[in-house]
């Protein structure tokens, strides 16, 4: 029986980057991960002459060398940021609604500002102050926010945060409205609510402000190599480090002592057992894999906790995605691709995009992304790769009869390839290679619910201030985009900061500190209840 004093449940984002800011910290770690590659979302897989990135359309919160963000830093720490070469992208993405307009905004925030002004004159103020007010909201969310929020002080956060607090919890929609009359406008500046699956009057203008700074202020980037050399990157480092990591090793359970339950405590983890039956000693579990897989499958606690239960009743399973991995035998240019991100829909009506992600309807909105535009080297000379997806919930995929789904799939491909070739003449004549992905193919990878891509419905109750992360299981914690925001940035993130807040109670604490006693008088107990 090993014994270690943090085991990492999923190597995905999250599990990766607390499992390496644990094993830099000093602490005995163990990855255990149930595919034979790391990164999750996070990876590649190669398809005749092409290897396509699976999930990552655009990396935010990098920053340049001569403006570094938050992700830079983290990178640093990690020891990660010489094992990996970041490429810059040039354009935030085109918006191209058939028949009514298409316009590219540049990854630039005084560029945002002018192309809009440039297309939208009779909007020139109000776009002056919605930026204005996108600046200020951020960066009141970074600073006297998480202050005031520390400090649980209503005043502190009215006097630092007056923006934030005004303005920052209220609809994307209703500021956009308050700025803009033009529906064209309003459309452009909320592109980016596809990368959280609700429409602009389900999410905080919070949410949208952040993302059109971070990508405007400190630019839009990709990996080169993809996502999966990040994931590399980070489980060497952990290695480096002294970590452990076991592949093509499930999670079985995840072992509690129930003592202390009688008495009015919470129960405590002492270990979790592996699919292979191996039982392995440990006071702290970060987990990467859903909440639900966590506290319904895994946990050995015979209820689950009532406050678990109480939260999970008060959500919804979010949203999945059917995705396009498509080769072309032709450069970008060829086809009039020149943007590496591209928005495409057949209407403004955000609510019936939306709406349609619950049904087999074909798609009206899809997003189109191709490296080679920035990335030459992302495909063999002459060619390039593109992915193109639509958001869809996976639930609408349960009913599809087996016989009927290989037939089911392709045709749903067909509409996604017809939306292209809309916007991008002779498209479909250039496809060399392609790959189909619904939501149950993310469903059978990820292990998560649905296939659910962002963990649970992306709306404004799920936030920091409304749902505190979940301590009903001593030492039991989670890391990933099921308590938080998805994406790559927030996840990195969140692993990090659960990590380095289980290095602060081991410290405390004592690391190494012997579990062997108390492991096996549970042991014992269990056996005593099983015999």
């Amino acid at each position: 029986m090993s014994q270690y004093d943090a085991v990492i449940i999923g190597a995905g984002n999250g599990g990766l980057t607390a499992a390496a800011t644990l094993a830099r910290g000093g602490a005995k770690t163990l990855l255990l991960e149930r595919h034979n590659i790391p990164g999750g979302c996070a990876t590649s897989f190669v398809r005749g002459d092409y290897e396509f990135e699976v999930a990552l359309h655009q990396f935010s919160g990098l920053g340049t060398e001569e403006k570094p963000f938050i992700m830079r830093k983290i990178f640093r720490e990690l020891g990660v940021l010489d094992k990996v070469e970041f490429v810059q992208e040039h354009q935030l993405y085109r918006m191209a609604v058939k028949d009514e307009f298409d316009i590219t905004l540049p990854a630039s925030w005084s560029g945002i500002r002018d192309t809009l002004i440039t297309h939208f004159p009779e909007e020139e103020q109000g776009v002056k102050d919605f930026m204005l007010l996108c600046e200020r909201v951020v960066l009141e969310s970074f600073m006297g926010f998480k202050a005031a929020l520390k400090m649980n002080s209503e005043e502190m956060l009215l006097k630092n945060s007056k923006h934030y607090a005004e303005h920052g919890l209220r609809s994307a929609k209703d500021i956009l409205d308050e700025h803009f009359n033009n529906e064209h406008i309003k459309t452009l500046l909320a592109a980016y609510w596809c990368y959280l699956g609700q429409a602009p009057k389900d999410i905080n203008f919070v949410d949208l402000a952040m993302m059109l700074y971070a990508y405007g202020v400190f630019k839009p980037w990709h990996i080169k190599g993809g996502s999966q050399a990040l994931s590399n990157g980070l489980l060497e480092s952990f290695l480096e480090a002294g970590g452990d990591v076991q592949f093509n090793c499930a999670v079985e359970q995840i072992v509690t002592d129930q003592s202390a339950v009688a008495e009015g405590g919470k129960p405590r983890v002492v270990g979790v057992i592996t699919e292979h039956g191996e039982r392995i000693e440990t006071s702290q579990v970060i987990s990467n894999a859903s909440s639900v897989v966590t506290f319904v499958d895994l946990l050995d606690t015979p209820n689950l906790p009532g406050e678990i239960s109480k939260d999970f009743k008060s959500r919804e399973i979010g949203t999945s995605a059917f995705c396009l991995y498509i080769g072309l035998d032709c450069t970008p240019d060829v086809i009039g691709i020149h943007n590496a991100s591209t928005f495409m829909s057949t209407t403004t009506d955000e609510d019936l995009m939306h709406e349609t992600m619950h049904t087999m309807n074909p798609p009206v909105a899809t997003m189109l992304t191709c490296y080679n535009v920035d990335d030459p080297s992302f495909a063999p000379p002459g060619k390039s790769q593109v992915s193109l997806l639509c958001l869809q919930y996976g639930k609408v995929w349960e009913d599809v009869p087996v016989e009927k789904y290989a037939e089911t799939k392709y045709a749903f491909a067909e509409y996604l390839i017809d939306q292209a070739e809309a916007f991008f003449p002779g498209f479909r004549a250039h496809i060399e290679e392609i790959e189909v992905a619904t939501p149950l193919t993310m469903q059978r990878y990820l292990n998560t619910p649905g296939g659910s891509i962002y963990g649970f419905v992306q709306n404004p109750e799920d936030g920091e201030i409304h749902r505190p992360r979940y301590d009903q299981v001593d030492g039991l914690h989670m890391a990933g985009c099921w308590q938080g925001m998805g994406g790559f940035q927030p996840t990195y993130m969140v692993g990090q900061s659960t990590a380095k807040a289980v290095l602060k109670k081991l410290k405390a604490h004592g690391m190494g500190e012997s579990l062997s006693e108390q492991s096996r008088t549970v042991q014992t107990q269990q056996e005593t209840t099983h015999a």
